[in-house]
């Protein structure tokens, strides 16, 4: 994997100063450990880190066509280069190369824009055509690689990687986007095109941006992929469609196998990397897979013993490092790392995961995707129950009722769990988007109403998360409520946490990581033909895929109650992180600088102290965005003097 970097100026005439470009590039050295190169020209300037995967020898970015016209810097794996060099040559044109990297030059003078759309990988890539005097740049479909850009108030034009390549160019303005603020403190991550900067945008996954003449204002992507969904009218064979899933799933791993560096994959002992490590041992069926695998020092946590049965019984060499499940002393270095306030607990064994890895790996293949892919979370089963209440009740008889039942309901407070039901009647008085948004959320609205200083609930200006989800909901290609909750989930929650975790996790040190149930003709597949009720059928998720596999994993793998990557944060603020979730109300980045009241942060606190509520998440994020604010904003009076995008 790799990092990329440019500067387009504004203005033909205007020289890109190539020390700056040099230490842009330098800021991404972790992406790329392995070799560096920069290309300059008359005002544009494009940069690149190299971690060598394939074609070690040849394959220097940036890389040229034949008269050094056409310029690339590329971060990704094409799967289909060979298949696209080969119809390339045919067309007239010369490769000097084995790198995938020289298909992208070749393509975009076969196909300009429009080459992207050959393309089967994961990437983020930047042309540079002299003649056209044209900037091209592209994401991958689903997002598995980032690509940020910004334009200076000089009208000079940046891309990177990540963040903390832009953070380098002086001129780059460090007010605070509020708008993202409030996507940030109710989901833990800042959904795409957003970034935690006014200025700093991501292009969003599926789509391209071209800059033509150094003209760089209104800058404005284009989409030229989307997630599809065209749920299936009529009978269908569920066995011949289960034999199909394996198939399609071990193609998709085959592809991703070709490294000429140690390959491996990632083995937690549920479904989706089971599937992926099983996968993978058929196709090699005279060498064993690598495999690794964190175990937690506290039982409550540990699924390591189910990564273990898979690894016997694939008979792979399985690497296991137990951690302390108190691992919050990384809070500070998953800062710096994912530059962005990114408040995924789940980041922290993610991180040790690819320290891990890499001591015996180059190449990782995970099994992130299968539960969007197949509906695998289990807040899809309890979409799906509101859902079918509510379609017993017409909105306009069923909002009202629920709301009046919601409002009379007594307080949580000592009542058994079971009876807390005013939240629910809340949830089901609303429509099914608005419902399923509050799902996704890690601070509630009413929590965060709380914590928002007068200033800051003034700037939004109405503005609430829940917008995001809302705007993606209204572009789905299908209306059933499951189909309708996984493309959001593929919209948001996936590229933008799960995804960005796995990428700056596993580039922190230098490793590259391959997500075959992410393969876009996969994911097609999966969306056209798989009827919703064999992904989630009868409440249980993943359905086809777990049957799918039941002639080659045990039944404990494939039907274990779901944990994912649990950390204890509930506990660490009403005990080791106490005392510093305290300092919080100091903080002069959050409540210095107005944004955060002093009181409800103290109130919300105190309740999470005293456990009469679980704030856990709501505090982590708070704690995370502080740990962000100096790198990002410097002093408070950044935040003091922030405006709305």
């Amino acid at each position: 994997m790799c990092g990329i970097v440019g500067i387009l100026r504004h203005g033909a005439e205007q020289t890109v100063d190539a020390q700056l470009l040099a230490r842009m590039n330098d800021a991404l050295t972790h992406r790329g450990p392995d070799d560096s190169g920069l290309h300059l020209g008359p005002g544009i300037g494009l940069g690149h880190r190299r971690l060598s995967i394939i074609d070690l020898a040849g394959g220097r970015q940036p890389l040229y066509n034949e008269d050094h016209t056409v310029a690339v810097v590329f971060n990704g794996e094409i799967y289909n280069h060979a298949e696209l060099s080969t119809e390339l040559r045919a067309l007239g044109h010369r490769f000097r190369t084995r790198s995938d990297t020289e298909v992208l030059v070749h393509a975009w003078e076969q196909w300009g824009e429009q080459s992207v759309t050959r393309l089967r990988g994961m990437f983020a890539y930047a042309v540079w055509d002299q003649n056209r005097r044209a900037l091209f740049l592209a994401r991958d479909r689903l997002g598995i690689k980032p690509l940020y850009h910004a334009t200076l108030p000089t009208g000079d034009f940046l891309f990177g990687s990540e963040l903390k390549a832009l953070l380098v160019h002086p001129r780059l303005p460090r007010e605070p986007d509020l708008r993202a603020m409030e996507d940030f403190l109710a989901f833990g991550h800042i959904p795409d095109p957003k970034s935690i900067l006014r200025h700093v945008r991501k292009l969003p996954p599926g789509q391209t941006l071209t800059l033509r003449d150094h003209r760089t204002a209104d800058v404005a992507p284009r989409s030229y992929w989307d997630v599809p969904f065209h749920d299936p009218a009529g009978s269908v064979n569920p066995g011949a469609m289960e034999i199909e899933l394996r198939e399609r799933l071990r193609e998709a791993v085959d592809v991703r196998m070709i490294a000429e560096v140690p390959l491996g994959a990632f083995l937690s002992g549920g479904v989706d990397s089971s599937a992926v490590v099983a996968t993978m041992a058929g196709l090699s069926p005279g060498s064993a897979i690598n495999t690794c695998s964190i175990a937690f020092d506290d039982p409550g946590f540990n699924e390591a013993e189910y990564a273990q049965t898979v690894a016997d019984r694939f008979r792979t060499n399985h690497l296991v490092e137990t951690v302390s499940v108190d691992d919050f002393a990384l809070l500070d270095t998953l800062a710096r790392t994912y530059d962005e306030p990114f408040a995924d607990s789940s980041a922290i064994p993610t991180y040790r995961l690819c320290q891990l890895a890499r001591r015996q790996v180059t190449v990782a293949l995970s099994g992130d995707g299968g539960d969007e892919v197949f509906a695998g979370y289990p807040w899809y089963a309890g979409h799906m129950r509101k859902e079918r209440f509510r379609r017993m009740l017409p909105g306009p008889v069923r909002t009202p009722l629920l709301s009046a039942l919601a409002s009379i309901y007594p307080l949580n407070g000592r009542l058994p769990r079971k009876l807390h039901l005013r939240d629910p009647l809340h949830r089901l008085a609303m429509d099914a988007v608005d419902s399923f948004s509050l799902s996704t959320m890690m601070s509630l609205p009413a929590v965060r109403q709380r914590l928002y200083g007068q200033r800051l609930m003034r700037e939004l200006q109405g503005y609430e998360a829940s917008d995001v989800i809302r705007d993606h909901a209204r572009r789905a290609p299908s209306d059933h409520p499951l189909s309708l909750a996984q493309y959001i989930d593929m919209k948001v929650y996936l590229p933008s946490d799960i995804l960005t975790k796995v990428d700056r996790a596993s580039m922190a040190h230098g490793l590259e990581v391959r997500v075959p149930l992410l393969d876009h003709r996969f994911v097609e597949w999966a969306g056209r033909k798989i009827p919703p009720g064999l992904k989630l059928a009868n409440g249980k998720t993943k359905a086809i895929l777990k049957h799918a596999f039941e002639p080659m994993l045990p039944h404990d793998i494939l039907y274990r109650r779901k944990m994912g990557f649990s950390v204890p944060i509930r506990q660490w603020f009403q005990g080791p992180l106490k005392a510093r979730s305290q300092q919080l109300t100091a903080s002069e980045h959050l409540v210095g600088s107005g944004l955060i009241d002093r009181k409800g942060l103290q109130d919300i606190l105190a309740e999470h102290h005293g456990g009469r509520a679980d704030h856990g998440s709501t505090i982590w994020s708070l704690m995370v965005l502080d740990a962000c604010s100096e790198r990002l904003f410097g002093t408070s009076a950044s935040l003091s003097t922030a405006n709305i995008a």
